[in-house]
């Protein structure tokens, strides 16, 4: 079959209905699902100016149309550091540097700044999807790029991209489930005895340092609660004397168009604000994602960030609470492993087989870590 194929810039040149059509007929129905994907979502971080070619995260989406009908598209960006992926290769382009050769550009499919899991190669059917990881493979050829890497695909993607010769690359995220507990005490009797009453005192620590706390969905979010925790989530980052990815300009953007799967959590005490939590979420999933305190209280960040977002997932029987990347302390509060993929082209041969022998090295680590990590379930047995 013939499709018209192109490479675009921006979500505008596409527009919201074809790609929101996309979403809902693609292969994969879960994608429809996943609010990383969206329209509002991806477009708020280039319109915001966070994923951009001036931050290095230049867009080069891949759209392949059957007529007027978008049949297939690929979130990528065209990247000049390795900042905000999740899926850590300083160490390759260390290894290009020292060679005297450019790791810069690269090719990459993934939601900026995001390390969740979710289709990447969106398309109406196989024939289609086909097509579109074809268009890909020729792209990274002819262009002057060292590498394309695809990031946090499902396996049965990853699987796809390993035929099609990719390299493939395991990790560990930290998930919780929900198998419909009533109320959080419910789900704390299924704990072991010490992290039960661990949680319990954390929580209690919170409360005697006299802090309570608000839970807004993104439909009642004012423009106030925007700026708070804009503050509190940039304050974070310069005490860890860092720069935050994301601005008040995106914060706002999501806020206006996508407050459905929204919930911030705010933290106050003395009628004063002083940490708040953004959340993502479907009916089904809850995303954690950005957290940020203007003062120090002990465990406030569990609290805020992992505590009041379970009470919310098990108030509205959401299944399932993916806590992010790494995190061995999630455990405790009744997360568990699960192995994430990733997909790697690297276009000099020499460099290819290098990776292809660290990462048959790396993946037995992980699954060695996978286990010993399964051994200790923080759940009675």
């Amino acid at each position: 079959m013939n499709y018209r194929t192109a490479i675009v810039t921006t979500l505008a040149e596409i527009g919201e209905a074809a790609w929101s059509d996309l979403l809902a007929r693609q292969a994969d129905a879960k994608a429809e699902a996943n609010p990383f994907l969206s329209y509002a979502f991806l477009h708020a971080l280039h319109e915001s100016g966070c994923a951009s070619a001036d931050t290095g995260w230049q867009p080069n989406y891949l759209a392949l149309w059957q007529g007027d009908t978008l049949a297939a598209a690929l979130p990528l960006y065209l990247k000049m550091h390795s900042y905000g992926e999740y899926v850590f290769d300083w160490a390759w382009a260390d290894a290009y540097q020292q060679h005297g050769l450019e790791y810069y550009p690269k090719l990459l499919s993934a939601i900026p700044f995001t390390p969740v899991c979710g289709t990447r190669l969106l398309a109406r059917d196989g024939q289609a999807r086909a097509a579109l990881l074809a268009f890909l493979q020729a792209q990274q050829q002819a262009s002057a790029v060292s590498s394309c890497h695809i990031l946090f695909p499902p396996e049965s993607e990853a699987r796809q991209l390993e035929q099609a010769g990719y390299l493939l690359r395991s990790g560990v995220q930290f998930h919780w489930l929900n198998p419909g507990y009533t109320d959080f005490e419910q789900f704390l009797a299924t704990l072991e005895h010490k992290k039960r009453k661990n949680i319990r005192a954390e929580r209690r620590k919170v409360r005697e340092a006299g802090v309570a706390m608000r839970q807004v969905r993104g439909v009642d979010a004012t423009d106030a609660d925007w700026k708070l925790f804009h503050r509190c989530y940039s304050n974070t980052y310069a005490e860890h004397r860092s720069s935050p990815y994301l601005s008040l300009d995106f914060f706002r953007r999501i806020g206006a168009t996508m407050p459905q799967n929204i919930l911030l959590v705010i933290a106050e005490r003395d009628g004063r604000a002083i940490a708040a939590s953004l959340v993502i979420h479907t009916a089904d999933t809850l995303y954690g994602r950005y957290w940020g305190a203007l003062e120090h209280v002990p465990c406030l960040h569990f609290e805020t960030a992992y505590y009041q977002p379970l009470e919310f997932c098990i108030a509205n029987r959401i299944a399932t609470f993916e806590g992010g990347a790494q995190g061995e302390h999630k455990m405790a509060r009744g997360f568990l492993p699960q192995k994430t993929w990733s997909a790697h082209w690297l276009a000099h041969p020499a460099f290819a087989d290098a990776v292809q022998r660290f990462l048959e090295r790396e993946r037995g680590g992980i699954d060695a870590y996978l286990d010993e990590l399964n051994e200790h379930s923080p759940f009675r047995a």
